[in-house]
């Protein structure tokens, strides 16, 4: 069979708030992508922070599957690097090419990829001469983009904040108002290079023959977002375009992961599954075959700046996040990004609130998951269900936190959980 080449764009800590998902953050290229492809609108990580969302997406495995329980360059890494996508698509001829940020490997050489064009700083223009160079077909190239990772350049004309909203659960100040302008400032550097990189791919006739998948890790680097299991940690933007029906500007509702992605190459690619694959297909969904594929998704913490253990499922309608530790109570302050808007919540107390343990949200009538429903008797029977799909699940997968506490990884550093920023000093773990 004739393959198609594969384009996978990606950004850091984007969410969905782009222009295609309704947000006042102009993003032209990635709606004109949406429009002549189709938006999955309901797309979630395995989990809100930075290589283990990554390393979900491309083993097809949740984090504490693939070994992937923290972040690369503080010494996490993959259990199997052969597990990655790349050897998949190697093995019935595709070529491999990787261009900028790829984020679950301290050494990009240790992952199998053909060639490496260039560091982030690159990535736009090396993958722009990657498609003027002739590159062998079909090939697979990941063009992985620093934007929008804090921290953020100034606000143009453009991003005025004296007329910008931040997002919930934030307050409506100057300060957190200035922030969310800066982070569009990052969005329109992030769609120019994007629309760059897709303007080079239809130069050089490739366009009509190649599967873009475009997606980011997790939410923006915002309190209550990035490296949280609310939806705002979890929901990600995932555009595809290309054949087998990723055309005609069509919004899917259906639920579905990244981890499904390597599964659904597979089908779309006619590729041997391998064994590990923890995702389904969602093909029927854009074939139009179907309303769902899955009935709820999971997502997982371990270890960001500092260790974090927590687990959820999420349905349709509910949400359910139990945390777990001895610090399961508490904010762990170094795993949010300093910012203008921490330093706002900083100032009112965040770091004396209190966690709940578990926590159950109503997405229909609670979307922003601000009152938790655990403790109200008339939900216990939506808890117990919740608590068994969670437990189904990680006995299922052999979690190793059912077990414990789960190691940071031999040489790894990991921050204090008692601190207050991500960049204070870290400890190594294991010598």
């Amino acid at each position: 069979m004739t393959r198609p080449n594969i384009l996978y764009l990606h950004s850091h800590d984007t969410g969905c708030f782009v222009q295609p998902y309704g947000h006042a953050v102009p993003a032209p290229h990635l709606q004109t992508l949406a429009e002549q492809g189709v938006l999955f609108r309901f797309a979630f990580n395995g989990g809100p922070t930075c290589s283990p969302s990554r390393a979900c997406l491309l083993t097809g495995m949740d984090a504490h599957s693939n070994g992937m329980l923290g972040l690369a360059h503080r010494g996490f890494g993959l259990r199997d690097c052969r597990q990655h996508l790349v050897h998949a698509l190697r093995g019935v001829g595709y070529h491999t090419a990787l261009a900028g940020v790829q984020h679950v490997a301290r050494d990009a050489n240790r992952i199998g990829y053909d060639r490496i064009l260039g560091p982030p700083p690159a990535a736009e223009r090396v993958a722009c001469e990657f498609f003027e160079s002739s590159p062998p077909a079909p090939f697979f190239l990941s063009v992985g983009f620093q934007e929008t990772h804090r921290p953020y350049p100034e606000p143009g004309p453009a991003e005025d904040p004296r007329f910008c909203r931040p997002p919930p659960p934030l307050p409506d100040t100057p300060e957190t108002r200035f922030d969310m302008a800066s982070f569009k400032a990052s969005v329109r550097i992030l769609d120019g290079k994007m629309g760059r990189v897709l303007a080079a791919l239809d130069r050089a006739g490739f366009a009509d023959d190649t599967l873009v998948i475009c997606t980011t890790d997790h939410g923006i680097a915002f309190p209550r977002m990035k490296c949280n299991l609310t939806d705002p940690g979890i929901h990600v933007m995932l555009l595809m375009r290309g054949p087998g029906g990723f055309h005609g500007g069509k919004a899917i509702d259906g639920l579905v992961s990244q981890v499904d992605i390597f599964p659904t190459l597979c089908e779309l690619l006619d590729i041997e599954p391998p064994t590990w694959l923890q995702g389904v297909s969602f093909l029927p969904l854009v074939r139009g075959e179907t309303d769902e594929v899955r009935s709820e998704i999971r997502s997982e913490i371990n270890y960001h700046a500092a260790y974090e253990p927590q687990r959820c499922i999420r349905t349709r309608r509910y949400k359910y996040i139990r945390r777990f530790g001895e610090r399961r109570n508490k904010v762990i302050l170094p795993n949010c990004d300093d910012s203008p808007s921490k330093t706002i919540w900083m100032e009112c107390g965040w770091a004396d609130s209190v966690q709940d343990e578990e926590m159950l949200f109503d997405l229909v009538f609670d979307p922003h998951e601000a009152h938790n429903l655990a403790a109200d008797p008339s939900r216990a029977d939506v808890l117990d269900e919740m608590r068994a799909r969670l437990t189904r699940w990680m006995r299922d997968t052999d979690d190793p936190l059912l077990h414990g506490d789960v190691p940071a990884a031999r040489g790894a550093r990991v921050n204090d959980p008692d601190g207050v920023s991500p960049d204070e000093p870290v400890i190594a773990v294991g010598g």
